[in-house]
C-alpha cells in the first residue's frame, strides 16, 4: 500500500488524506480550542481525487491518519478511442493504459498531459 501515517494536526489545506479508504484533497482545514473536558478537535473537508465526492472528518489533533502517496506522471496521448476515451503512453515506463478525459480537457493525439496515479487508479490533470 503507497500511504504513510501522520497526525491530524499535521494536515494542511492542499494535502491529501485517505477517508472512508479513498484518497482526498484537503479543501478546507478548521482547529477548535480544547474545552474543560477534552483535547484539541479538527475538521478536516475533503473532495475525493479520482470520484469528487465531497467527505469530512472531525477527529482529535493527535490521532493519526492515512496519507495516500499520489504518483504524479508525464504521459502522452498515443490515440483517442472516443471523445471521452484516450489511450495513453507512461513517458517513463513505455505502458499504455487507457483513460477517461475530464471534460473541460480538449485532447488530440501527440498531446503531452500530466496524470495522477494512486493504486491502479488514473486520472488525467494537465
Amino acid at each position: 500500500m503507497a500511504k504513510e501515517q501522520t497526525e491530524v494536526r499535521d494536515l494542511q489545506e492542499g494535502n491529501y488524506v485517505m477517508i472512508e479508504d479513498t484518497p482526498c484533497k484537503i479543501n478546507a482545514y478548521s482547529t477548535a480550542k480544547p474545552g474543560k473536558h477534552g483535547s484539541a478537535k479538527a475538521r478536516v473537508e475533503a473532495e475525493g481525487v479520482f470520484d469528487e465526492k465531497k467527505r469530512s472528518f472531525s477527529q482529535p489533533v493527535d490521532a493519526k491518519v492515512w496519507i495516500p502517496i499520489i504518483e504524479r506522471k508525464q504521459g502522452q496521448v498515443v490515440s483517442m478511442e472516443s471523445d471521452t476515451v484516450a489511450q495513453v503512453m507512461d513517458l517513463e515506463t513505455y505502458e499504455t493504459v487507457t483513460m477517461q478525459i475530464p471534460a473541460d480537457l480538449d485532447l488530440s493525439a501527440d498531446d503531452n498531459i500530466e496524470y495522477l496515479e494512486f493504486e491502479g487508479q488514473r486520472k488525467i490533470v494537465q
